[in-house]
């Protein structure tokens, strides 16, 4: 064979190599994708649901093969980096005041947000209460140091503070609250740490770390909000019906074994059962409660 005749047939076979080589490729990533191994979303979220997701995201990832990549903080600060990024798939914030606040700026897709699991304020001790605190009126007590989230990011803090106005007790108690937290799970960790007395917590903090802390129920006549879990798919979502299957796994009998393991409450008729009159979701403005309470603890620096 000529070595003309070589190259014509070197040609002619290299274009069919190249052709079967890029079929082969994709028909190895079909396969992958039927595997599961089709990428990953992104999760804004209120640490209010830290443990539960962190697990979740583990087991939903070992089930369906897609990656959750979590980022925690204040609910309202995680909302203000999914916005400013543009980025995110879902976002699930610590109560629904930050859902709506989501809502009312667009960033949410409609007809997405799913419930997850109902929250219940509480004072957050360390276990034995040795400062024997029994209500809320014994946050006011002299020497005892309080803590809560800031109300300005983070839901609990912002709970903390209507639950303190309606008791009559903003300002009393106010004068012991030594620092504002920056999100759920930097709250919850304060009485671990020893670092507070108290904190107006949500009552599964005390089921995160059982051997170091305790919750002592609030008056149910002084809870005038119940919270929830939402979750809601980002308008800068490109993999939305990867967003929607972990929701739809949260929500889920899987899912909502997490919650409960963890000691999330999953109706809203438990929930009540802590405070019958209370209203579920709505918002609360801080309006200038903020400031009152950031002058107070000003005062106790000095």
């Amino acid at each position: 064979m000529s070595e003309r005749s070589k190259n014509k047939r070197y040609y002619l076979i290299l274009p069919a190599i190249t052709c079967l080589l890029a079929v082969s490729l994709l028909f190895a990533g079909c396969q992958k994708e039927l595997k599961g191994d089709i990428g990953e979303i992104s999760v804004f979220a209120g640490s209010a649901s830290k443990p539960v997701l962190e697990e979740a995201a583990k087991r939903f990832e070992e089930k369906e093969g897609i990656r959750v990549v979590l980022h925690f903080s204040g609910s309202g600060t995680v909302l203000s980096q999914m916005k400013m990024s543009r980025q995110g798939d879902l976002y699930i914030p610590g109560s629904p005041d930050y859902m709506m606040k989501a809502e009312e700026e667009g960033l949410i897709r409609k007809n997405t947000e799913v419930i997850l699991a109902y929250l219940v304020p509480s004072i957050i001790v360390s276990k034995g209460n040795p400062k024997g605190i029994r209500g809320l009126k014994d946050l006011s007590k002299e020497g005892i140091k309080v803590a809560i989230g800031n109300p300005q990011s983070v839901c609990i803090g912002l709970y903390a503070v209507e639950i303190l106005k309606k008791a009559g007790l903003l300002q009393s108690v106010g004068k012991n609250i030594v620092t504002f937290a920056g999100s759920c799970s930097k709250t919850a960790a304060l009485i671990p740490m020893e670092a507070v007395d108290a904190i107006i917590g949500w009552r599964v903090f005390s089921k995160w770390n059982p051997d170091k802390t305790e919750a002592i129920p609030i008056e149910p006549s002084k809870i005038p909000r119940l919270a929830y879990i939402p979750a809601g798919v980002s308008v800068f979502s490109k993999k939305v019906s990867k967003a929607t299957r972990f929701i739809k796994f949260l929500a889920g009998g899987e899912g909502q074994r997490i919650f409960r393991k963890w000691g999330y409450i999953a109706t809203s008729q438990e929930a009540y059962s802590f405070a019958p009159n209370a209203k579920i979701g709505g918002e609360y403005h801080l309006d200038e409660d903020f400031t009152l309470l950031a002058n107070l603890k000003a005062e106790t620096r000095k």
